[in-house]
């Protein structure tokens, strides 16, 4: 990996004695030759991975994200070097059933330390109307839940995200599923790079510690709320409701860009009194039209809840624990949080 080694002594001196500069310039260029400073070359298939390397991995790991921001991660075409770097990589993590192109990339790279995250947690089915359990339980149950909950989902209007069956990939929303996952990765850091195994498990604890603050902030500040329904235009808070007892009702399923049938915005309309929502969510990524619309025909405001699939200086924040706060903000908001 580090082809310094392989470089004599004699032209090592004579290079510092030209000036660094043009050992520096020449080993970003030849990161594909496994230069890249002697650092692990990770590719990570958008936002939520990226976030998750660059923090287990710190100084060890040159991370280079395949979608970049501003770009809708499940829109994503690979060109053809990006599918050229995929395979010259030490370490792949990406998510299954988000972004088919990443998929059918990495199927076809061979590297041999790629990670599915998907694998590092348990997938479930979520329609469009997700429900964690009764409304009479606030979400300080045990974190073992989900199995049976899962059961209890309504079918919503048969939108379904992902291959296998429908399951729904938005792991990274729930801060709990986004820790087992952390795990997943410092564990198959550590494989990919014994050498500075000590360091990539000391993150990846100080990581999981954070997420799970993230978690104790989500519980306790959605415990007492007056509606514990949300609409949103991107249906990708099914495991966030699920964790924290509430109610997504997506508008459109999970394409953030459809439009919602005449049928679908008068049936929002009628949960939405039922159920005193006041408010419609759309993401910083996609349009706000379709919101827009639906809170003027329905009397419902407006709000941001950002999937954080990709940060741009839109973003309500500057990183993942960032923007999920202001969720939190927004959420508590929304549903009247006392």
């Amino acid at each position: 990996m580090n082809v310094r080694r392989l470089i004599p002594t004699t032209a090592v001196a004579g290079a510092v004695v030209l000036g660094l500069t043009a050992l520096s310039a020449c080993s970003t260029s030849d990161a594909a030759d496994g230069g890249n400073g002697g650092k692990l070359k990770v590719t990570a298939s958008f936002y939520p991975m990226q976030f998750l390397t660059e923090r287990i991995g710190g100084e060890h790991v040159a991370v280079t994200s395949l979608t970049k921001p501003g770009v809708e991660p499940h829109d994503l075409e690979l060109t053809p070097r990006q599918i050229g770097s995929i395979s010259e990589s030490d370490y792949v993590l990406y998510l299954k059933g988000i972004q088919p192109a990443v998929d059918d990339a990495i199927k076809q790279s061979g590297v041999e330390n790629t990670v599915d995250a998907a694998t590092l947690t348990t997938l479930e089915n979520h329609g469009s109307e997700v429900s964690g359990h009764d409304h009479g339980h606030e979400g300080e149950e045990e974190h073992g839940h989900e199995e049976e909950a899962h059961e209890e989902h309504s079918e919503g209007d048969g939108h379904n995200h992902g291959e296998e069956g429908g399951a729904d990939p938005h792991i990274w929303l729930d801060p709990v599923k986004y820790a087992e996952v952390a795990k997943g990765v410092g564990k198959s850091l550590e494989k990919a790079d014994p050498d500075h195994a000590a360091d990539y498990k000391k993150n990846t604890d100080a990581l999981v510690a954070e997420l799970g603050e993230l978690n104790t902030a989500y519980e306790t500040g959605l415990k007492n709320t007056s509606t514990k329904t949300f609409i949103t235009t991107h249906s990708a808070f099914g495991y966030l409701a699920e964790r924290y007892g509430l109610t997504q009702q997506g508008i459109a399923g999970i394409d953030p860009e459809a439009e919602p049938s005449p049928a679908r915005i008068q049936e929002i309309h009628t949960i939405a009194e039922k159920e005193k929502a006041t408010t419609v969510f759309f993401e910083t990524l996609a349009s706000d039209r379709t919101a827009k619309t639906l809170a003027k025909d329905t009397g419902l405001k407006t709000g941001v809840l950002d999937p954080l699939e990709g940060i741009t200086d839109k973003s309500r924040g500057a990183d993942y624990i960032e923007v999920m706060e202001s969720n939190l903000a927004a959420l508590q908001k929304a549903l009247g949080a006392k």
